[in-house]
């Protein structure tokens, strides 16, 4: 099927061949035959790299009105953008912050691209525009079962059908093992299939062989020769004889730059990425790749972003044609980081698995070293799902004959990783709306917007997500009536009683509950601000550090390590302010918690007292991104403060003051 034969304008057409596209992949070919381009419902579960954004697009610029395109990441949300305001004559605009805005300026454009929290947030704060849309595109739509985005991206796709039941929902996935269940939810067809532009073998390398699944076998030359198992079985346990994975994975790294090829490395950590990285670094592969000069000058620029520490390192791998990639690095390097790749100027990225849900950047070879991560107390497996997206960023098309993925194991873990991932299927997509603090948040924005003043209407609200489908009503509503209990505990709703009795009652929002609401903060975020201005209220004098402390304390702002090294020294700096914080020391519900909300705390007033990024790097064992999404989680939260603050008859100076200086 070609391009030029689809309901399109020819200025589509012809931008679309300016990139190469002018016939489309069977994947492709099988959403339009389901009728993405005559409005119908469809859910594409297909690879990585197998064409699933062309599906939204189509979708979109054939759709009778103006298109939403949702995404999970912020990163992912510019790429998108970009794509769209690229294209001829359409009006694309971007949303990913301003929580408490109705985002009324997005109306009117062509096509929005918004994360699924800005979409959520809009309505609560009473978006018209999204009544107007003719088509919705969620991207990576799997994501439902993710603990903390699942719920938003759950309701806020049954909210937005609920309010225009004509609304063409496409929805993208990745190859999961019930995409059935989610497009019977959406009212979709399901085109699914494991078709690849570049085919994909996925093996595992044992010693110095790697045993793909296609059969086909790959020796790994360690200097002198290939490094077979039997040396590692001869070993006399020291390491000597054998290498270890890091060096392992340094070959299959060189070999496949020898080849031409570029390459992707996972590992488990932060750490790890950066160790990886500075160790491949001492190989030469920009010489070998032949990006000398344009790698440098990818050093050069990641050198003037900041002075951390951080950012040194990464200039420095840089220069040698590698670089590491987590949520610890600044936006800007990270945008430096993959437009390098992108460029053919980076010979291998090592990086965390958050990479692989993340931006575009194939390669021919990825490698995963690591198949587990500490998860509290224990190393866990990866999850199927998120390694087989690991592995299908393999393969560039138009560059590579195949891409190839390859697991390093040894004989002990060599049946586990090809039974779980080179031979298993992903993990089915589960809601994950039922947790108890998600649901109270997504009840409390029911009855905040006036979507719902009884349980069942709360119930009618939440008919459509996909939870209702696989629980079914009786699990629902039980659900439901404990989260509403909790609010109306909470101070966040109230039980109207009507003239009918006790029996016949209306759910309100109180003062409180509609700010945290409009505010989008969660239930219990609101709870803990509110204590804590009161608190700060009636303090003599309360300081920056005393907000600063008030809105660190809460699940909306992310945790800030403490390590073993620091806890003494934040104890001592507790101690040292106790009359400037809300909470004493000997109150605190989950003391260690309290203690990293502490050096939260201390690390953004060190900020707004002039301290610099690469001083508070280095003193708090902080990466630079970690501050700059402090910093910004801090703005929003201080905005909810001061909209509680003003709810309550709260007067706390130094949270204007915190929040003019940040």
């Amino acid at each position: 099927m070609r391009v030029r034969d689809l309901p399109l304008s020819e200025r589509f057409v012809d931008h679309f061949a300016d990139r190469g596209i002018r016939e489309l992949y069977p994947p492709q070919a099988a959403a339009v035959d389901a009728g993405v381009c005559e409005g119908e419902n469809v859910v594409a579960a297909v690879p990585t790299a197998s064409g699933k954004t062309f599906v939204a697009e189509l979708a979109l610029l054939t759709a009778d009105g103006p298109g939403l395109y949702v995404c999970p990441l912020r990163a992912l949300a510019r790429e998108k953008y970009e794509a769209f305001a690229a294209l001829p004559g359409v009006e694309a605009a971007i949303s990913t912050g301003d929580f408490d805005a109705s985002g009324e300026a997005l109306a009117g454009n062509d096509v929005v691209v918004a994360t699924s929290e800005k979409v959520d947030s809009a309505i609560r704060n009473g978006a018209s525009w999204v009544d107007e849309l003719a088509c919705v595109a969620v991207d990576e739509v799997h994501l439902l079962g993710a603990a903390r985005r699942g719920p938003t991206l759950e309701v806020t796709l049954a909210t937005l059908r609920r309010r225009n039941p004509e609304l063409q929902v496409v929805a993208l996935s990745a190859t999961v093992d019930n995409p059935e269940a989610i497009a019977e939810w959406l009212d979709a067809t399901l085109v699914e299939s494991e078709w690849r532009p570049v085919d994909l073998r996925t093996g595992v390398a044992v010693g110095g062989d790697v045993t793909f699944d296609d059969g086909a076998e790959m020796a790994v030359e360690f200097g002198d020769g290939a490094v077979d198992e039997s040396s590692r079985e001869n070993s006399d346990g020291d390491g000597d004889d054998s290498p270890d994975d890091t060096e392992i994975t340094a070959v299959l790294v060189s070999d496949a730059v020898d080849r031409g090829g570029q390459c992707l490395a996972f590992v488990r950590s932060r750490t790890e990425a950066v160790a990886l990285a500075e160790r491949l670094a001492a190989d030469g592969l920009a010489e070998r790749l032949g990006t000398e000069s344009a790698a440098a000058a990818a050093g050069d620029e990641a050198a003037d972003v900041d002075g951390t520490a951080t950012g040194r390192q990464l200039a420095d791998c840089l220069r040698s044609g590698v670089a590491f990639h987590h949520a610890g690095l600044r936006a800007g390097h990270r945008a430096i980081v993959e437009n390098a790749f992108r460029d053919r100027d980076l010979a291998c990225i090592c990086a965390t698995p958050t990479l692989a849900a993340g931006v575009n950047v194939p390669a021919r070879r990825v490698v995963i070293r690591d198949q587990k991560r500490y998860a509290g107390s224990a190393m866990e497996w990866l999850p199927t799902l998120e390694v087989h997206q690991m592995c299908g960023r393999a393969g560039r098309p138009g560059l590579d004959p195949h891409g190839e993925a390859v697991l390093v194991g040894d004989a002990d873990t060599e049946a586990d990783l090809v039974e779980r991932y080179v031979e298993g299927e992903p993990e089915a997509v589960e809601s994950t709306l039922a947790d108890p603090a998600s649901l109270r948040t997504h009840v409390l924005s029911a009855i905040a917007t006036g979507f719902a003043e009884t349980e069942a209407e709360i119930l009618d609200v939440f008919e459509g997500t996909f939870y209702a489908r696989e629980a079914g009503a009786g699990g629902l509503a039980d659900a439901v009536a404990v989260a509403v209990d909790d609010l109306v505990a909470a101070g966040l709703v109230r039980r109207e009683t009507g003239e009918g009795g006790v029996e016949a009652y209306r759910l309100i929002a109180t003062p409180i509950g509609e700010t945290a609401s409009k505010q989008y903060v969660r239930p219990e975020t609101a709870e803990r601000i509110v204590s804590g201005l009161r608190t700060a209220a009636a303090m003599p004098n309360a300081t920056t550090l005393t907000v600063f402390e008030v809105i660190c304390d809460t699940p909306d702002m992310q945790d800030t390590y403490l390590g073993n090294a620091e806890r003494a020294e934040i104890y001592r700096f507790a101690r040292a302010n106790a009359g400037a914080l809300t909470t004493a020391m000997d109150e605190a519900d989950e003391f260690e918690a309290w203690l990293e909300s502490v050096k939260t705390a201390r690390i953004l007033d060190e900020w707004i007292g002039g301290a610099t990024v690469e001083e508070l790097v280095e003193s708090h064992r902080i990466g630079p991104g970690d501050l700059d999404s402090r910093v910004e989680r801090a703005e929003w939260l201080l905005s909810a403060a001061e909209a509680l603050a003003e709810t309550i008859g709260a007067r706390v100076p130094a949270v204007a003051r915190a929040r003019s200086r940040l």
